[in-house]
């Protein structure tokens, strides 16, 4: 028998690649989005206690358990007081990390034909997710180095078949942060069509230099509109807890839970206890409140790191990603560049290659640096070794500027 698939371009993730490379190699992995650091403490207490109480093995609640939405609606309540806080009946649903929650939001939306704009570079389930329900992805292309949205650009490219636009804030790969002006462009842009927004801020409490994370909730016109992410594994150091959870009017929430139900159905029961347990005794939210702070000084400490080992950097004013090129490396395509990054200098990237649908090489790779201080000045350090063996050229420099 013959199985047509409906994803015949798509093989396994390029993350998934560099990180065996690492282990194949023995490189330092700052390629995949993970931290080398464990969650606090007291979660991983609160994990415990709750995996060894009665009754808390079995299903959760289809939506959540509603202690656990209802502490994550006081808590954006408290971080977004000009913005109503969410409903944690009607608005909010706990989901296996922010991917099922996006994945379920294109399933509930997106009809076949639709077109689902998406700027790149970008996460690269979003394609194949817009795909998967019969849409088809409008790509628009972010000019480096800031890789913040034309909104003109963006106007032309609304079409009558447009059914959602795609954000992500801070955006993963360049950290570019969207800032109020920019949710009232869009909003100008979006005013009186049907066209819905899928808001991605997964990394919203990693903005730096003491600038707010300004989210699509914020904006009343949008409000109306937009399914917003979340992760409890970017805020926590626990991706491989893959709890997340989306925030809609609850109508759309209402559609998300009929496809949630056939996915995953229900989250983690002691991780849902555990998370609401850790919420509820952060109550000023010094936690989500110190990530900032946190992040920055490892991504201040990174650069300086880079620049002194001949990098060039892109601006990253949040998330926990560096772009970055390498003036000695040009005119190789960045995916060798980042095999031979991780087999000569023992540090595994991510080109950026792999965030364009089409493979455009703006000679860039992505570095995470969710690391230990030990890991990002030992990562610094091989780099800064290969400085002799590069080969010489310009167009890396070029593409930066």
């Amino acid at each position: 028998m013959h199985l047509s698939s409906k994803l015949p371009d798509v093989g396994v993730s390029i993350f998934s690649k560099m990180t065996l490379l690492a282990q194949q190699t023995g490189a330092l992995n700052l390629a995949q989005g993970f931290p080398d650091y464990d969650p606090p403490l007291e979660l991983q207490e609160a994990l415990a206690r709750h995996a060894r109480l009665a009754g808390h093995q079995q299903y959760a609640p289809m939506p959540g358990l509603p202690r656990l939405r209802a502490a994550i609606a006081a808590q954006v309540g408290r971080l977004q007081p000009d913005a109503l806080a969410p409903d944690p009946e009607n608005e909010i649903t706990i989901t296996a990390g922010a991917t099922e929650a996006l994945y379920a939001v294109l399933a509930a939306v997106v009809r076949p034909g639709d077109e689902v704009l998406v700027l790149e570079p970008a996460y690269d389930l979003y394609g194949p997710a817009i795909r998967l329900q019969g849409g088809v992805p409008r790509y628009l292309r972010l000019p480096a180095p800031h890789f913040r949205p034309d909104w003109d650009a963006v106007r032309a490219a609304i079409t009558p078949r447009t059914r959602m636009v795609m954000v992500n804030t801070p955006h993963n790969p360049s950290g570019a942060v969207f800032g109020a002006n920019d949710w009232q462009a869009l909003a100008d842009i979006l005013a009186g069509t049907e066209v819905f927004l899928l808001s991605d801020e997964v990394y919203e409490h990693l903005v730096f230099d003491g600038q707010p994370h300004r989210s699509a909730r914020q904006h009343p016109q949008l409000r109306e509109r937009a399914f917003v992410l979340s992760s409890f594994g970017k805020t926590y150091h626990a991706t491989g807890w893959k709890v997340g959870y989306c925030v809609a009017p609850p109508a759309f929430t209402t559609e998300v839970r009929r496809v949630h139900q056939f996915l995953t159905f229900s989250v983690s029961t002691p991780t849902q206890h555990a998370l609401a347990d850790v919420l509820a005794a952060d109550p000023t939210d010094a936690h989500a409140r110190g990530l900032a702070a946190f992040y920055q000084a490892k991504r201040d400490l990174f650069r300086a790191l880079l620049s002194e080992a001949g990098w060039v950097l892109m601006p990253t004013p949040g998330g926990y990603f560096q772009l970055a090129s390498y003036p000695p490396a040009a005119g190789q395509p960045d995916r060798a560049f980042a095999e031979r990054l991780a087999r000569e200098a023992g540090v595994a990237v991510v080109p950026l290659s792999a965030f364009y649908h089409d493979g455009y090489d703006a000679g860039l790779v992505r570095f995470c640096f969710a690391k230990e201080e030990t890991t990002l000045r030992e990562a610094a350090k091989r780099l800064g070794a290969m400085r002799q063996a590069a080969p010489k050229g310009g167009h890396a420099a070029r593409s930066a500027a």
